[in-house]
C-alpha cells in the first residue's frame, strides 16, 4: 500500500475545474479527479488552519481536542491529565499514529507543525521534512523535497508521503517568471461592483479597505496583490492572485504525479487531494481570508483516487473532513480509536456508495466566533463575535440556490433558522456530555477577550475607521464590542 496526501493550504473547492470552475486552475489535480470519487459536500469541522489541521490529524472535533483558536488557551491541545502514560500513543492516537500501527511508514514534507507551534504533529511520523518558511513557501520549496524521497523510496511498500504546499494563500507570490495565465480570463460574475462599493464604505478586516484581515496594513513587496480593493479591476487582481497561487501548486504538483509514474507506481498509489480551509472571495463581506465558519471558508476539496476501487464519480452526502481521515485508518486496515468524532465509510466506498451524514456543524474562532450547521440546502451561521464585522447573531443561507451566501435569510424564514439553532444547540450539548472538559473551549476564547487575531485591536481599528471616513462604524464598535447589537 502506497498513499500520497496532497494537502493544498486555503484551498476552495470551487475554484477546482472538476468542481466546476470556470478557468483551467488544476488540470493535473483534475486528472486524479477523473479516476477517484469527488466529494462535493466536505467541511473541516473547526477553521482555519491551526484548528483544521489538529481535527484531521487528531481525529477528534476541536471541542473535544481543545484546538480552535490561533493564540491563547484554545490554540494548544488538552492534557490528558493524571492518567497520561509514559508514553501517550495508546491513549489517545491520532491519524498518523494508527497509520503507523497499521504498518505505514509515514513521512511529512511541512512547516505547519512550527508554523503554529503545534508540536503534537509530529507525533507518529518516521520522517519529518520542515521546510522552514513557516508557511511562507512556494511549491517549489516543497516540491523538490517531496520528489527527492520518491525517487529514493517510491518502489518500497507500505508508506504515506505528505505534501503540503501553501501558494493560494496570501500574500500572493508566485514567482513573476510563472506569468499571468489568467490576465486575459473573466471572473466568476457574482461580485458586482454595487457588491464592492457597499462593501467598501462597511467595516471589518476583509473587506475592500482591509482585504487579507490586514486591518490597511500595506505590503508593497507582493505585486500580484493589491492593498486594496478600490475597483472591480483591484477585485479581479485578487482573483488572479489567487487562481494564480493554485494553477503553480497544481503544475507543481504534476511533477510529483509524474515521478509517480516514472517510477512504475502511480496506478497503484492511492491519492488524497484536500486542504485545511476555503478562501472567502467576497462572500460575507471578506476578501482574500478565512475569517468565519460559512460555506466558502469550511468547505473544502476532497478527492480520493483508491486502487481497486470505484471511481469516476461524485459524492454529494455531507461529511467532515475527519470522517476521511477515520476512512483512511479503516482502508489500511487499522481501527478508529473509540474516543474519535470522525466516522469511516470504508465499506460504502468500497461499493461504490455515497452517503453521508444528515447535517455538519462546523466552527471559526481565530478571525471570529461562529458555529454553523449545514443540512439539506441551508447553512445556518450562529455569531458570538463577529471580529468586528458586519454580521447579525443569526443568518440562514440557502446555498444550493446562493453559494456565495448573498441573500440573508434569517428573517424571511426563521422557522428555518430556529431549526438551525436547534441542530447547533443539540450537536454542542452532545459533544459536551462527551467532553472530559467543563468548558466549551469557544467560551473560553470569548472567555479570553475574542479570536485571537482581533484581540486587543478594537481601539486601533476605530482610530483608522475614523481616519478613512467610517466614525459611524466606529462608534458602533465602541458601543457593541462583539460587534453584536
Amino acid at each position: 500500500m502506497r498513499i500520497l496526501y496532497v494537502d493544498i493550504d486555503t484551498t476552495r473547492a470551487d475554484h477546482f475545474g472538476c468542481y466546476g470552475y470556470l478557468r483551467k486552475t488544476t488540470p493535473n489535480l483534475d486528472r486524479i479527479a477523473e479516476q477517484g470519487v469527488r466529494f462535493e459536500s466536505c467541511y473541516v469541522s473547526d477553521a482555519p488552519c491551526l484548528p483544521s489541521r489538529a481535527s484531521m490529524f487528531l481525529g477528534q472535533f476541536g471541542i473535544h481536542t481543545g484546538i480552535v483558536n490561533h493564540g491563547g488557551l484554545a490554540a494548544d491541545r488538552r492534557y490528558i491529565g493524571r492518567e497520561r502514560q509514559f508514553r501517550t500513543g495508546g491513549q489517545k492516537p491520532g491519524l498518523i499514529e494508527c497509520l503507523n500501527k497499521a504498518g505505514l511508514h509515514c513521512v511529512s514534507v511541512s512547516p505547519y507543525a512550527e508554523r503554529h507551534s503545534a508540536w503534537w504533529f509530529h507525533a507518529g511520523w518516521r520522517e519529518f521534512y520542515n521546510t522552514g518558511k513557516c508557511g511562507n513557501e512556494i511549491a517549489d520549496d516543497v516540491v523538490p523535497i517531496a520528489m527527492d524521497w520518491l525517487k529514493r523510496n517510491s518502489k518500497r511498500d507500505n508508506w504515506l508521503l505528505h505534501v503540503n504546499v501553501w501558494d493560494p494563500h496570501t500574500m500572493y507570490r508566485t514567482p513573476e517568471s510563472f506569468g499571468h495565465p489568467f490576465k486575459d480570463e473573466p471572473i466568476d460574475p457574482w461580485y458586482t461592483e454595487e457588491m464592492r462599493q457597499a462593501q467598501w464604505e462597511g467595516f471589518g478586516p476583509g473587506t475592500p479597505q482591509e482585504p487579507s484581515g490586514a486591518f490597511g496594513r500595506e505590503f508593497h513587496n507582493y505585486p500580484r496583490q493589491p492593498n486594496f480593493v478600490r475597483s472591480m479591476a483591484d477585485y479581479k487582481a485578487f482573483i488572479d492572485g489567487y487562481d494564480t497561487g493554485l494553477r503553480y501548486a497544481d503544475e507543481w504538483l504534476g511533477r510529483v504525479f509524474n515521478e509517480l509514474a516514472d517510477q512504475g507506481v502511480l496506478d497503484e498509489t492511492a491519492i488524497i487531494i484536500t486542504s485545511d480551509h476555503g478562501e472567502n472571495l467576497g462572500e460575507l463581506g471578506v476578501i482574500a481570508d478565512h475569517a468565519v465558519a460559512d460555506h466558502i471558508t469550511s468547505r473544502v476539496p476532497m478527492i480520493v483516487r483508491w486502487p481497486g476501487l470505484p471511481g469516476g464519480r461524485a459524492d454529494a452526502g455531507l461529511y467532515y473532513q475527519t470522517d476521511i481521515g477515520a476512512t483512511l485508518v479503516e482502508l489500511a486496515g487499522g481501527e478508529v480509536p473509540a474516543h474519535w468524532d470522525g466516522r469511516g465509510f470504508a465499506e460504502r466506498l468500497k461499493a461504490g456508495e455515497s452517503g453521508g451524514r444528515d447535517h455538519v456543524v462546523f466552527g471559526q474562532c481565530c478571525w471570529s466566533c461562529m458555529r454553523t450547521v449545514r443540512w439539506e440546502d441551508y447553512m445556518f451561521c450562529r455569531t458570538y463575535h463577529t471580529g468586528f464585522k458586519d454580521y447579525p447573531a443569526r443568518m440562514l443561507f440557502n446555498v444550493a440556490d446562493d453559494p456565495h451566501e448573498t441573500a440573508d435569510l434569517a428573517e424571511a424564514h426563521p422557522a428555518v433558522a430556529d431549526h438551525g439553532q436547534a441542530l447547533i444547540e443539540q450537536w454542542t450539548a452532545d459533544m459536551m456530555s462527551r467532553s472530559a472538559y467543563a468548558e466549551d473551549p469557544l467560551w473560553t476564547v470569548m472567555r479570553e477577550g475574542g479570536p485571537f487575531h482581533t484581540r486587543d485591536k478594537l481601539e486601533g481599528y476605530c482610530k483608522r475607521l475614523r481616519e478613512t471616513g467610517r466614525a459611524h462604524h466606529a462608534e458602533f464598535l465602541e458601543a457593541h464590542p462583539t460587534g453584536l447589537a
